[in-house]
């Protein structure tokens, strides 16, 4: 439990998560001082009991850091995303961030961030492990549903992974769809949601065309090699199950205590009622 009025910052992105670590936070006796990002974060976020709120446009690494040294932040969780081709698209840095745009070897999501996360800690502010309020919400290993997989879908975990590890670190995305030990789609800057959605458009365009790979999809996503569990944390949602389902995907792989099950039990609730099995590993 935190001290009577300690300070925790929140960087908030898009989606459930920052909820969830705002929640979480205020059950613990943090006053939460949130950074809410412009262009991502719902404006829900302001009816949910935080200390503060301070909306800041993406780029404004700058007023970031004078915002929570203001505040009296020490210690601050990033939570939710930042789609991709907002950083590469969207985004209008401040002399600060430009600066460190110039100095990165790469500009991935990794490199990035890190990046961020080093000039926050020459400021004073410890950037915290995302998930560290939020374990109970971790993947645990073993069948996660009532469903095993098949002797197919256990074959597409296996290749499905090694192809995932090798693409992952090079942060190109943590999501493949396999079928038959083929891959179908890989994740990119879209996101998972979009990449499984891609994989089932592809599997109708097939339809009636004489094939020999199945139909049947599996979904496999992964942490990165050393994931920073900072920033960037696989998440799955009910969405997920949504799209998958809708995809005729009827399997998912996750990697064990490193991936985030947004909605909790009722992703697997959602995925049992559909007949798709999930499994960490």
């Amino acid at each position: 439990m935190a001290a009577p009025g300690e300070k925790l910052g929140l960087i908030a992105g898009n989606g459930k998560f920052p909820f969830l670590v705002l929640d979480a936070a205020r059950a613990q006796g943090y006053a939460v001082v949130v950074a809410a990002i412009k262009e991502e974060t719902s404006p829900e976020i302001e009816s949910r009991g935080a200390a503060a709120v301070h909306w800041l446009s993406l780029g404004e690494l700058s007023r970031l850091i004078d915002t929570f040294q203001r505040e009296g932040v020490q210690r601050v969780i990033m939570a939710g995303q930042v789609k991709h081709k907002q950083i590469f698209s969207s985004i209008k840095p401040d002399w600060r961030l430009a600066k460190l745009l110039l100095s990165l070897g790469t500009r991935n999501t990794d490199s990035l961030l890190g990046a961020v996360a080093k000039v926050l800690a020459d400021e004073g502010i410890t950037l915290e492990n995302s998930t560290a309020l939020l374990q109970p919400l971790l993947a645990r290993p073993g069948l996660l549903t009532r469903r095993p997989p098949t002797e197919d879908e256990k074959k597409n975990i296996s290749y499905g992974r090694s192809v995932a590890r090798h693409l992952a670190q090079y942060d190109i995305g943590q999501t493949v769809v396999v079928a038959e030990a083929a891959c179908v789609a890989v994740e990119a800057m879209e996101g998972t949601d979009a990449t499984i959605e891609r994989a089932g458009r592809l599997m109708r365009s097939l339809a009636g065309e004489a094939s020999t790979l199945s139909r049947a999809l599996t979904v496999v996503k992964i942490a990165k090699p050393d994931q920073d569990m900072r920033f960037d944390v696989p998440v799955v949602g009910k969405k997920t199950i949504e799209a998958m389902r809708a995809a005729g995907a009827g399997c998912l792989a996750l990697d064990a205590r490193k991936c985030l099950l947004l909605d909790g039990d009722v992703i697997l609730d959602a995925a049992n009622e559909s007949d798709i099995s999930i499994v960490a590993e």
